[in-house]
This record gives structure tokens, C-alpha cells and sequence, in this order.
């Protein structure tokens, strides 16, 4: 077999094995998508009517928010509307948090202590988004005798948690996507490897059949 042949064949195979790639990829592609909205539609996630740029907006004035977190506020729009993508979901978790922090008075799960405060617990031991972090001025439970947790520190985790599991939808959502446009890239070079490699063989096979003129020996 010589080089030439070598090459072509070559050529085709890194072809196929393109081609086969990129169906492979878009066919992922296409069922993680569709696992991901199947998974997040069965949670029946439906947008509040607060969940609007311009109601989000009114509600964090009225419950006179830190300035900086105006300009943390979600610019999409999911008020009414069933959570079944990826960006959906995204966009759900941002007003999520917003509203996480219309409960807390602006406060983060970091600025917030780990009990409920006595209300003669010294300014000292309290943290900036109330609470405390010392169990000795902790409210205790009656029945446990045991320190009462901070809920507004305790709704955050809660927030944390349903939060992530949404961005991580979108997440995969995006990586669907990716994935697709991987294999759409891989099946058109794939498909112009076989171009080339055919028109290559094709050229060799017409010099091949073109017949040679003689030029006769001058006299």
C-alpha cells in the first residue's frame, strides 16, 4: 500500500470516528437536556407573582433593604410561570435569595449568629444580624434544655440548599447545550474530512485515466 493510500484511508477513518463523536455528543445532549427539564418539571415549581423585576423591586423598598443589594436584583421574569428549564430555575434561585434576605433585614447567613439571643444578652456577644454565637446568652428550649437555633440562620441553610440545586440545574442545563454544539461542530469535520479525502481520490483516479500525449521527436 502506498503512502498516498495510507493517507486517504486515514482520512476516513479520523472521519467516521468524527462523525460517530458528534452523533454521540448531540444524542448526550439531547437526553441530559431532557433528563434535566423532566427532573425539574415533576417538582411542579411555579414563579410567585412578587417574581418580577418591577414587584421584586417595590417589595426590597418597602422593607428598606441595605442599598447595595438593589443592585443584586434579578433583571428576568418568572411571576406565574411553571420553573421547567434551566434558566428558569436559575432565575427562580436569584429571587430566592432575595427574598431570603427581605426575611432576614438584609443579613447573611455569615453576619448571623448560631442561637436566638436573650434579650439581656450584652450587645457584645450578639452578631450584626442578630443572634448569638454563645450559648450562654442563647434562649433555652424548656423541653431539650438545650439552646435554641437562630431561624433566620436556619432559613438561610433551607435557602442555600434549594438554591443550589437549582443553579445546579441550569448548570447542566448549560453543559447540555455545550455538549451540542460540540457534536454539531464534530459531525460537520467529520463531514468535510470525507469530502476531502473523497475529492483527494477522485482527482488521483482522473490523472490516472487521462491518457498521455505523445510528443514526437523533433526531426
Amino acid at each position: 500500500m502506498t503512502q498516498k493510500k495510507i493517507f486517504e484511508f486515514g482520512g476516513y477513518i479520523a472521519a467516521i470516528l468524527l462523525v460517530a463523536f458528534g452523533i454521540g455528543s448531540i444524542a448526550m445532549s439531547y437526553n441530559g437536556r431532557n433528563e434535566v427539564r423532566t427532573d425539574i418539571k415533576r417538582e411542579y415549581i411555579v414563579g410567585s407573582e412578587d417574581m418580577s423585576p418591577a414587584a421584586i423591586k417595590k417589595e426590597v423598598q418597602q422593607a428598606n433593604l441595605p442599598a447595595e443589594i438593589t443592585g443584586q436584583l434579578p433583571t428576568c421574569d418568572v411571576a406565574g410561570k411553571a420553573i421547567n428549564s434551566g434558566e428558569r430555575a436559575k432565575c427562580f434561585a436569584s429571587y430566592m435569595r432575595i427574598h431570603t434576605l427581605e426575611a432576614t433585614g438584609g443579613y447573611t447567613y455569615s453576619q448571623m449568629g448560631r442561637y436566638q439571643a436573650q434579650t439581656t444578652a450584652p450587645k457584645s456577644e450578639l452578631s450584626e444580624g442578630g443572634g448569638t454565637d454563645n450559648a450562654s446568652y442563647a434562649v433555652t428550649d424548656t423541653k431539650t434544655q438545650q439552646p435554641v437555633a437562630n431561624g433566620a440562620r436556619d432559613l438561610w441553610i433551607t435557602e442555600t440548599a434549594l438554591s443550589t440545586a437549582l443553579n445546579v440545574s441550569y448548570m447542566a442545563d448549560q453543559l447540555a447545550l455545550f455538549s451540542l454544539v460540540v457534536g454539531i461542530a464534530l459531525l460537520l469535520t467529520g463531514v468535510g474530512f470525507i469530502i476531502l479525502a473523497a475529492a483527494g481520490a477522485l482527482r488521483r483516479t482522473t490523472a490516472a485515466a487521462a491518457p498521455r500525449t505523445e510528443v514526437a521527436p523533433a526531426s
